[in-house]
């Protein structure tokens, strides 16, 4: 077909290109050339039509061919899309699995060391608590020893000067001044007694709740890492948990 209109191409040049004919609208072209194209036509059209024909007849084989190929195309890209989405599923459940093992043991050291530390708290609350009992105790012992000797020192100063007749009235005043001053300064032993109780006591309130937060915030990041919002499923967090660790502390 290529031949054919190549010639063809070359008679409308030809036509187009020939000088006109005064006063008319024909032209003259020559006879030679134009001769030769249409046998290159005329030769050529015959095996054209015979290819044209030979493709027509061949069609219904090229398109069943074209069809088997093209299922033979879409089954192997079944086949081998299942295989992949298969594989995938495959892959998918095997990291799912790993992520929920190693979440688990995140989660069990997590608990683990909570405990460590909320026992380690309660041993610590323990001492000090013993500690600072003792403390009370040994400062309030000094503080009524101190007490009783201020009283008995009064009283016996007292009794001295009482026993002196010139003496008597001044007596009676400072004794009254001592046994004020023992008071007072069993009084003063007693507050500080129950301020260093009270200090101490703060101190580790202080430090139980820092490590209670401590915990707190490494429970609700784990929290927040495994049911945040990409988590795909798995069960939900507890009912009653609080993440600061005080659910741990019964």
């Amino acid at each position: 077909m290529y031949r054919v209109f190549e010639s063809l191409d070359a008679l409308v040049t030809i036509v187009e290109e020939a000088r006109s004919v005064p006063m008319t609208s024909n032209c003259v072209v020559p006879r030679g050339d134009v001769l030769e194209l249409l046998d290159d036509v005329r030769e050529a059209i015959p095996g054209e039509m015979d290819d044209a024909q030979d493709v027509l007849d061949r069609r219904d084989d090229v398109v069943s061919e074209a069809e088997r190929e093209a299922e033979e195309t879409r089954t192997a890209a079944n086949a081998e899309a299942e295989e992949t989405l298969q594989n995938a599923r495959t892959e998918a459940e095997r990291l799912v699995a790993e992520a929920q093992e190693e979440a688990g043991r995140t989660l069990a050291e997590a608990r683990h060391e909570a405990e460590r530390a909320v026992a380690e708290g309660r041993r610590q609350y323990a001492e000090v608590t013993d500690r600072a009992r003792d403390e009370a105790e040994r400062m309030s012992h000094a503080g009524r020893a101190a007490h009783d000797r201020l009283i008995a020192d009064g009283q016996n100063e007292q009794t001295r000067l009482v026993s002196q007749t010139e003496v008597v009235r001044s007596a009676h005043a400072e004794a009254g001044r001592i046994v004020d001053g023992a008071h007072a300064e069993a009084d003063r032993l007693r507050r500080e007694c129950d301020d260093y109780v009270d200090t101490t006591l703060g101190e580790l309130e202080t430090t139980l709740n820092n490590a209670l937060g401590v915990v707190g915030r490494g429970r609700s990041q784990i929290w927040r890492g495994q049911y945040g919002p990409n988590y795909g499923g798995g069960r939900p967090p507890e009912q009653g948990r609080t993440g600061t660790g005080m659910d741990l502390i019964d």
